[in-house]
């Protein structure tokens, strides 16, 4: 299928904005655009007069299909709670691609996003990147181990403290955390030395970390937590990123010092436990000005992913540069999940993953006319 979608400003972020551009998307891939463009006598052309088209925004921090909409606990796939190192778990296992909150994604103009496991566990399991259209779910993955989930602060330390087993505090949350990864270290030195040993996928999988295969993304909140991440960070000498970063504008030389990106969100839900009391767009404001990498996330169901948009433009009013929003939910998240070579931003060879907005994506009326994944169109309304 060939589409060429004509007179819409296009934000390419890397190339600036052309206005009443054109851009060809064939085979899946943007195959074209700028002011004009060759069309293709076969093509569906369509005219969007005073439109706006985006890349597909992409969410870092999802838990779309793995915790269901509506359906409680018969959709709740989100935590396996028995264990506080649950290495061996794959989020692959628990998305039902059928679940009405990949509707809010095309709803809301994503097209990416990084699924993983919540954070009851210390130590939570695979996230992946998938796509946000299909029926079955490997059809739509784009990244099969994109992250290791683990997660400081309340939550672990709720779950397992009311189980009466570690932990039950903050140390003992960093405790078992370093403790799984100097099991794991140990157990790829004698395999590294040819000693024969029993298989052990949380092991295996936490190798695939400590030798910089995949990132650990830390669940933190608190400036405390915050400063336990990149401790641990620095003791294995680890690939991380800081999930939420609530607290992150308390502890910004360091974070600075450190230079690793972060996912900040979802700051437009409520404060519903205490280690979001200072939690406001204050902080990616902040964190902009002193020149450190973010992605803005949804947290879905949290925040409905039809509303991540919303909570970028949030922060816009805030004082958030519009052109930082939106690589906040483009090319930044594409290089935080090592995608930037097929999503993020307008460019010819990159997959045809766009989204037709009815005006300025940061305005609250603002609404998604088209979705196209993979040069596909999967929604339309709006004006």
């Amino acid at each position: 299928m060939k589409l060429v979608f004509i007179n819409a400003d296009l934000w390419t972020v890397s190339q600036g904005v052309i206005e009443k551009g054109q851009i060809l998307l064939e085979d899946g891939k943007i195959s074209a655009l700028g002011k004009t463009v060759e069309i293709p006598e076969d093509a569906q052309v369509i005219d969007l007069e005073g439109k706006i088209i985006t890349p597909g925004l992409i969410d870092s921090h999802s838990h779309v299909g793995i915790l269901e909409e509506y359906v409680g606990p018969a959709g709740d796939d989100v935590n396996e709670t028995t264990n506080p190192n649950t290495a061996q778990i794959r989020a692959l296992d628990g998305i039902n691609p059928l679940d009405e909150g990949f509707i809010d994604c095309w709803e809301g103009g994503v097209t990416t996003v990084q699924v993983g496991p919540g954070s009851a566990n210390v130590i939570g399991g695979e996230m992946l990147v998938i796509k946000t259209a299909g029926t079955v779910v490997d059809h739509m993955v784009i990244k099969p181990f994109s992250a290791m989930k683990a997660a400081l602060g309340e939550n672990p330390k709720n779950v397992y403290g009311n189980q009466k087993k570690i932990p039950a505090t903050r140390m003992g949350t960093a405790a078992v955390l370093r403790n799984a990864l100097y099991e794991a270290k140990v157990y790829g030195k004698k395999k590294a030395e040819g000693k024969e040993q029993p298989f052990d996928m949380k092991k295996e999988n936490l190798l695939k970390v400590l030798n910089k295969e995949v990132p650990m993304s830390i669940h933190a909140h608190r400036a405390d937590d915050i400063v336990t991440a990149l401790r641990i960070k620095d003791e294995f000498d680890l690939d991380i990123t800081i999930e939420h970063c609530t607290e992150g504008d308390k502890v910004i030389d360091l974070l600075a010092a450190h230079d690793i990106y972060l996912a900040i969100g979802p700051t437009l839900s409520s404060k519903s436990k205490v280690e979001l009391k200072d939690m406001g767009y204050h902080t990616p404001v902040l964190l902009n000005q002193a020149g450190i990498k973010f992605s803005i996330i949804s947290d879905h169901p949290i925040i409905p992913e039809k509303y991540l948009h919303i909570s970028a433009g949030l922060a816009v009013r805030e004082g958030l540069p519009e052109e930082v929003a939106l690589k906040a939910l483009t090319e930044i998240p594409a290089k935080m999940l090592g995608l930037e070579d097929r999503i993020g931003s307008l460019d010819v060879g990159k997959d045809a993953d766009i989204v037709v907005w009815s005006q300025d994506p940061f305005e609250l009326m603002s609404q998604v006319c088209y979705t196209v994944i993979d040069g596909k169109i999967v929604w339309q309304g709006g004006k």
